[in-house]
């Protein structure tokens, strides 16, 4: 046992296991990557990734536990998570400009900071997340142990640093393979919208998904 840890190693690679799972998260990097190209890609993964440390905290402090305490604010937090990906589903699907270009370096950089704070809020306000979190990093934690949130913290960074790599190598390879196909304008077209349908298709599923 290492600062209230038990078996750290079983941990790491359940963690790797379940980064490898395809799940929503995968979807919404890769369909990014696909329809809007490398910095896209990667903005997509490093905000999911910070919305993971978010829970992270909030699960080592005790806070996330609100959601499993009330079906109302478990409901409200979903809704919320759910109306904001098919608002941006729509938003893309109806966007008919191709801001994708590589020329465009001023737009791609505002779009990378935007692209962030979205999938911030995609993670944050997915409300399975942060059930994931409360019932999976507790299984690996000794009850006795005196060192309060550190272990959680411990196993949070572990599991943000394997799904972090992961999810980077999965963004690089498909904006990658899909670069040709992106400097097509009617292609880049169908991808981005694509992209929306996928979007709002998740948000459909999050919202009409059983507690």
């Amino acid at each position: 046992m290492f600062l209230g840890i038990n078996h750290y190693w079983v941990f790491v690679i359940s963690g790797i296991v379940l980064n490898v799972t395809p799940g929503a998260d995968t979807i919404y990097i890769l369909s990014r990557s696909i329809s809007q190209g490398k910095s896209a890609g990667v903005a997509s993964v490093l905000g999911i990734s910070t919305g993971g440390l978010i829970h992270t905290a909030l699960t080592a402090f005790g806070l996330s536990i609100v959601l499993t305490q009330s079906i109302t604010l478990f409901n409200i937090v979903k809704i919320i998570g759910a109306a904001y990906l098919v608002y941006m589903g729509i938003g893309m699907y109806r966007n008919k400009s191709n801001f994708l270009e590589k020329n465009k370096t001023t737009n791609q950089s505002i779009s990378f900071g935007k692209i962030y704070c979205q999938s911030v809020l995609t993670n944050v306000f997915n409300p399975k997340v942060a059930l994931f979190f409360i019932s999976f990093l507790p299984q690996f934690i000794n009850a006795s142990s005196a060192h309060g949130p550190i272990p959680f913290l411990i196993l949070g960074l572990t599991f943000f640093t394997t799904g972090t790599l992961w999810c980077l190598v999965l963004a690089l390879s498909a904006s990658s393979i899909t670069n040709g196909l992106r400097n097509n304008p009617t292609i880049a077209t169908i991808m981005q919208k694509c992209c929306g349908g996928v979007f709002f298709t998740l948000g459909l599923k999050i919202a009409f998904e059983g507690k």
